[in-house]
Parts: structure tokens; C-alpha cells; sequence
């Protein structure tokens, strides 16, 4: 007798529900990889355009031509001599080279649209001493950027030293994605940190804080006559303090270093550094609550949200703008302090360059 051979396979039924469960997993798991895969491109577009700018920068240093220009159109001039570039547009024709539009913010706040037609000039930096115009730039490995120049003294040079990059010659936003989308700060869009503000001038917006920019106390000021109780004979010194509106210089039984000062002066002045009323409203942000004051709160801090700010999410020291007058002249300002599970009040030294200073704008 013949047996009959049964052929197995599967039902639509089976075959639809796999697929079912394939499309379900892809819709789940590619938008996430596709994020991962342009952040890693953002990322290292970033760094390969800091390296070839901060080699550009040493070459000009070494040979005298990093410090002394007058104008913006003269130092890119002199840049392009070192760094490759394809088209430079002039003042007046900056969105040749740039986008038009772009978004400025960072975390969960909501980046905010600016019309960059608007942004010509150093101040629209947020550098109201340097006035300079902008000047926009395409260069050869696919990054545009807009340039601002800074003509006054603190932009140095040393023709002996391969240490000297510029950092106080220029404020750069640049786009490592060229014309391409997003166009939104933090992911193509990047700055050299001499930035303070672009458009309102908000990096990022909580309530009615508006971050201007994050830095860290780096590189630090060095006073040249300071006194044992913080006052200073030198010219040098008191126009510093009058200019940023310091109390006290950083005496010598402190440290020859004021990491503080440099970041006052980064922000603008003592009144564009956030207080600690402004801090409690940062921690309350962080912390997913409202009830944070001057006193210790014990909770969880958002590292998602810390991170997407610039801060670390292990924890950190943020320092406000006012000194602590507690902890004797010129040592110390009134600070907090953020770890994962609390805020607190800290007593941050103007010696130490482990913190972070947050600069506000309206």
C-alpha cells in the first residue's frame, strides 16, 4: 500500500504574524540606530574640523599671523592660506555659505528657530568688544561655518609656543553637515564655546531661565598684582574688575591661577553669570520638582537632561556670580552642588578648575 508523503509548512496566518512581529521590532529598533549612526557622524565630524582648525591655528601662531588683524576679512583671508577652503562669502552675502535658518537649544527645552540674516555682526555672538563684522565660509571637507574675529588685545600670539590655538582669537558656529538637515544646535551645529549668544540668545530655555552658555572654568586668569586682601594697585587688574564687575581679585595665598574670573569674563560680566536663585531653578529642572531652594533636596537627578546640556550626569559643581563673603576674600563663590541623589549648597573655590560656570541671557 502507498503511503501519502505530507508536505509541512507554514500557514498565512504564521507567515502574516512573523512579518507582523518583524515590522514591529524594525519600527522599534531603526529610528534608535539611525540616531546612534548620526551621532557618531556628527560626533567625529566635529573633531576632525576642530583638529584641522586648531592645526591651522598653531601654524598661523608660529608664524605671527594668528594675533593683529583688524578685520574679519583679514583673518580668514589668512586662515584659508591653511585650512582648504571652498568658498568665502563676505558680509553681505553670508547665507551663500550658510544656512538661513537654524535651531538653537539643547535638552528637553525647546531649541529655538533663528533667522540667521539677522546674525552679521560679533556682537550677534554675544562679543559686543569686538566689532567686527561675520564673515561665512565653506570649507573643502564639507563644513560651512560663520566667523567672527577678535581684533582687542586678549587675542595673543607666541611664535615660540605650539600651544597658542586661537581660542581667544575667534567665536565660530560651524555646521558639520554643510546644507543638510537637522541644523540644530548640539547635533550638526557646534561652537568653539566664544558663542555667549545667537538669535534671543538662549542655548537652552527652562521656564524664564535662559542658558546662554555652559563653561567650564578654563583657561584661567592670572592676576598680575593682586593683594593679600584682594585689592590690586595694578591698572591692569582694576580695569578688569571694573570692566566684569569683580569684587576682588584672587590674592596670592590662594593660587596664582582664578579659574572663576576667566569664566566671568567668558559670560560678560558678573551679572551674566546665573545666581543661586537661577541655580535652584536649574535644580528643580534636573530634578523633576519645584521644591528646591537654598537648603539640601534629596532626590534623583535627570542625567538625560544634565547631558543633553553639556553637564555630566555623575554629578558636578555649578558656581554662581556672587562671592562668598563667608569664606573670607577672594576664595570663594556661593555655589551648588548636583549628585545623583541630591543638591546642596557648595562652597566653590575660584582656584579650581573642576566646575562649571552657567552664563544667562534674558
Amino acid at each position: 500500500m502507498l503511503k501519502r508523503k505530507i508536505k509541512q509548512g507554514f500557514t498565512l496566518a504564521e507567515v502574516l504574524i512573523t512579518l507582523g512581529i518583524i515590522g514591529v521590532v524594525a519600527a522599534m529598533t531603526i529610528p534608535t540606530l539611525i540616531q546612534d549612526y548620526n551621532t557618531r557622524v556628527w560626533n567625529t565630524g566635529a573633531k576632525v574640523f576642530e583638529r584641522k582648525l586648531e592645526e591651522a591655528l598653531k601654524t598661523m601662531n608660529s608664524q605671527s599671523s594668528l594675533a593683529g588683524h583688524t578685520t574679519t576679512e583679514s583673518f580668514v583671508d589668512e586662515l584659508s592660506k591653511h585650512f582648504k577652503t571652498n568658498k568665502i562669502c563676505q558680509n553681505n552675502e553670508l547665507l551663500d555659505c550658510f544656512n538661513n535658518v537654524i535651531y538653537w537649544g539643547a535638552g528637553e527645552a525647546t531649541p529655538e528657530e533663528v533667522d540667521m540674516a539677522e546674525i552679521t555682526k560679533a556682537k550677534n555672538f554675544g562679543q559686543d568688544d569686538w566689532n567686527t563684522n561675520i564673515i561665512s565660509v565653506q570649507f573643502a571637507n564639507g563644513v560651512s561655518a560663520m566667523i567672527a574675529y577678535n581684533p582687542t588685545s586678549s587675542c595673543t600670539q607666541d611664535p615660540y609656543s605650539n600651544q597658542v590655538t586661537g581660542g581667544d582669537c575667534l567665536a565660530i558656529l560651524y555646521d558639520t553637515s554643510g546644507a543638510k538637515n537637522p541644523n540644530t544646535s548640539g547635533k550638526d551645529i557646534r561652537s568653539n564655546g566664544k558663542v555667549r549668544s545667537l538669535g534671543s540668545g538662549c542655548l537652552a530655555r527652562i521656564d524664564s531661565l535662559c542658558v546662554s552658555q555652559i563653561t567650564t572654568l578654563q583657561p584661567g586668569h592670572v592676576w598680575n598684582a593682586c593683594k593679600e586682601d584682594g585689592t590690586s594697585d595694578d591698572s591692569e587688574d582694576n580695569a578688569f574688575m571694573a570692566k566684569y564687575n569683580i569684587p576682588s581679585c584672587l590674592k596670592p595665598s590662594q593660587g596664582s591661577v582664578d579659574y572663576w574670573a576667566s569664566a566671568v569674563e567668558s559670560c560678560g560680566g558678573t551679572n551674566k553669570v546665573a545666581s543661586v536663585a537661577q541655580l535652584n531653578q536649574l535644580a528643580n529642572y534636573l530634578y523633576n520638582t519645584s521644591g528646591i531652594g537654598d537648603s539640601s533636596y534629596y532626590g534623583s537627578l535627570d542625567t538625560t537632561k544634565a547631558e543633553a546640556l553639556g553637564l555630566p550626569g555623575r554629578g558636578f559643581v555649578v558656581l554662581s556670580g556672587k562671592e562668598d563673603p563667608s569664606y573670607g576674600v577672594a576664595k570663594s563663590v556661593l555655589s551648588k552642588g548636583f549628585t545623583s541623589s541630591e543638591v546642596y549648597t557648595a562652597y566653590g573655590l575660584r582656584n579650581f578648575n573642576g566646575h562649571y560656570v552657567i552664563c544667562v541671557g534674558e
